[in-house]
């Protein structure tokens, strides 16, 4: 394990010992900030991710159990142990899982330890998307047509959409990020969309709560970056723009949004600051807007860190983590409005780059083992990451490989800054976004900003598009030389560097044989059009069969609904005819290739 670096003479904090109640890309970000403050560290981690990134940046590591979120990351109990075993006395929860749990943050008070975020008074009505549109009116800004109370019931859908018009959009309550998010376009398609919702939430958030909101035609998403002081002092950073969605999830964000009419990127930051307020806000936060046709309506408030705070940080040089924390510890605001405001200067934009295969615009997950990874370098280019060469992508977490986020002293250097990156960029063993990120990077639309949270889904062309998914070598590990190595053990719970010298194999010796995935009668490799295989393009979880077997389908039409990495797949069918077998039930578990229908003409 690293050792804690020696504290800046000029810093006086009282936090002494942070717990990570996270994973990934976020749990690295934080560990580093904290060790560049002279603050000893604590990582948590699943079954999974015994030996992921944070787990050996952190000076200590505990582990929690399980493999899913619910088993580990997102097991009160478990965490809350970890920190007492641990004598932590702050914890930051990251983005996800804990973060927006006012129940959790009230755990952790009463423990004596100080959670890295907002009071819990604050989460209870801005984590809740239903009680922050309250909160939003009374600070003065505008709000979209949506209910103030949650659903019972598809009815409550079908009756909003009848009066406001459609399509509507259902959301989380207690979430965000995309997650438990569904367009509705009739009333006959409430039904499933409520249902679909509801799972996504829960598996995400723990709550299945969900409200409804008219949804805009062509809106641009733009969110304020905020941060309170617990002396009630609260500046915004800056905006940022997010408009360059699939699926409700971020691919590409921006900092400062761009071409605003005059005067709204003010009257953004004035809103949410006075949103803020109206709860008594500290710590790092987002307030995200929609924008269409020169007007502006409160959207929801994100109460913890956001994926894409590096853009603000960018063209800031504010480092939002440690401000985090000096705001946990008691310290008030080290710079006024006035001050932020100067310090901004140029363009930022991040790319998200995700374990999925964008092809045909399809962005299927591509869960697996990532073999080699080579970030780029170079002026104004920063890459976040919580993997290294060799290390897994899991089905059961996000699929962040992680952020490539560049600065360039105008949009147009940022974008061609960007897509130089993105070409130096290597990931390999697993199918990424990067040729749809470097499409949407490379089109006029986005250079010219003719584009909306819309746009990727249904305007660009992304045709041919692949990720390119590197298949994994074949390694055998026993024909290797064995000489000291080092290991982990775990001793109540508590993780420890251990090093120890390994003979090395015999020579001759057979190598294990490796297990092949079953791939069903067919072998699972003729699916598609040529034979009527209906095959699972990733690993994941069968929660809904759209058809029977004697039901006449055509190109396109749903066959099963997939659940992978927390979010919901349609898994279509690429033949017309009849389904003459279903493999699968709702609750079963597949590997990728693996046979799940088969149609015949």
């Amino acid at each position: 394990m690293l050792g804690v670096a020696a504290t800046p003479p000029t810093l006086a904090l009282v936090l002494k010992k942070i717990l990570i109640a996270n994973r990934g890309e976020i749990a690295v970000r934080v560990i580093r900030a904290a060790r560049e403050m002279g603050i000893a560290t604590v990582a948590v981690y699943s079954e999974l991710d015994r030996d992921s990134l944070h787990v050996r940046l952190a000076d200590e590591a505990y582990a929690l159990g399980g493999q899913t979120a619910a088993e580990s990351y997102i097991n009160t109990e478990a965490v809350l142990n970890a920190i007492r075993e641990s004598g932590a006395d702050a914890v930051h929860p990251g983005y996800g899982f804990f973060s927006e749990n006012p129940d959790f943050a009230r755990a952790i008070g009463e423990m004596g330890v100080e959670f890295i975020g907002p009071p819990p008074e604050a989460m209870d009505e801005m984590s809740d998307k239903v009680s922050s549109r309250l909160a939003a009116v009374r600070g003065g800004a505008p709000i979209v047509p949506g209910t103030t109370e949650f659903a019972q019931g598809p009815d409550d859908i079908r009756n909003f959409g009848n009066e406001h018009g459609w399509p509507a959009v259902i959301k989380a309550a207690f979430g965000g990020g995309g997650r438990g998010m569904k367009v509705v376009k009739n009333a006959d398609a409430v039904d499933d969309a409520f249902a679909s919702a509801q799972r996504e939430a829960l598996a995400f958030f723990g709550r299945d709560e969900v409200y409804v909101e008219r949804y805009l035609t062509w809106p641009r998403h733009v969110e304020i970056q905020l941060v309170g002081d617990k002396q009630g002092n609260c500046v915004w950073i800056s905006s940022r723009d997010c408009s360059a969605q699939r699926r409700h999830q971020k691919l590409i964000e921006e900092a400062p949004a761009y071409q605003l009419a005059d005067g709204i990127e003010e009257a953004m930051g004035e809103a949410a600051v006075k949103a803020a307020k109206a709860v008594g806000y500290y710590g790092a936060g987002t307030v995200e807007f929609i924008y269409q046709d020169g007007e502006f309506f409160f959207l929801e408030m994100n109460t913890r860190l956001q994926v894409e705070h590096c853009v603000s940080e960018m063209i800031t040089d504010i480092d939002l983590v440690e401000w985090q924390i000096r705001v946990a510890a008691g310290e008030e605001l080290p710079m006024t409005q006035d001050e932020v405001t100067a310090s901004r200067r140029g363009h930022s934009i991040e790319v998200r780059i995700n374990a999925e295969d964008p092809a045909e615009g399809k962005f299927l997950p591509s869960p697996g083992r990532i073999t080699k990874l080579v970030p780029p370098d170079g002026f104004g280019v920063r890459f976040d990451s919580g993997y290294l060469s060799g290390d897994e992508i899991s089905q059961f977490y996000d699929n962040l490989v992680g952020k490539l986020v560049v600065w360039g002293r105008t949009r147009e250097v940022a974008i061609a800054r960007t897509i130089r990156a993105l070409e130096e960029l290597v990931v390999e063993g697993v199918a990424t976004t990067i040729p749809a990120d470097l499409a949407i990077l490379r089109h006029p639309d986005f250079a010219s900003m003719n584009f909306s949270t819309k746009w990727v889904e249904e305007t660009l062309d992304l045709t041919g598009v692949t990720g390119h998914a590197a298949p994994a070598p074949d390694h055998d590990d026993d024909a290797e030389p064995l000489v000291q190595r080092s290991t982990t053990v775990e001793v109540n719970g508590k993780r420890f560097s251990v090093n120890m010298w390994v003979p090395e194999a015999p020579a001759g010796a057979a190598a294990p044989a490796k297990k092949k995935p079953n791939r069903g009668a067919s072998g699972g490799t003729g699916g598609g059009a040529a034979s009527g295989n209906v095959e699972a393009p990733m690993q994941g979880t069968i929660v809904k069969l759209l058809v029977a077997v004697g039901d006449t389908v055509e190109v396109g039409a749903g066959i099963v609904v997939l659940e992978a990495m927390k979010m919901e797949n349609q898994i279509n069918a690429e033949k017309a005819g009849t389904v003459k077998e279903l493999r699968v039930a709702a609750g079963d578990t597949v590997g990728g290739g693996d046979l799940l229908a088969i149609i015949e003409e």
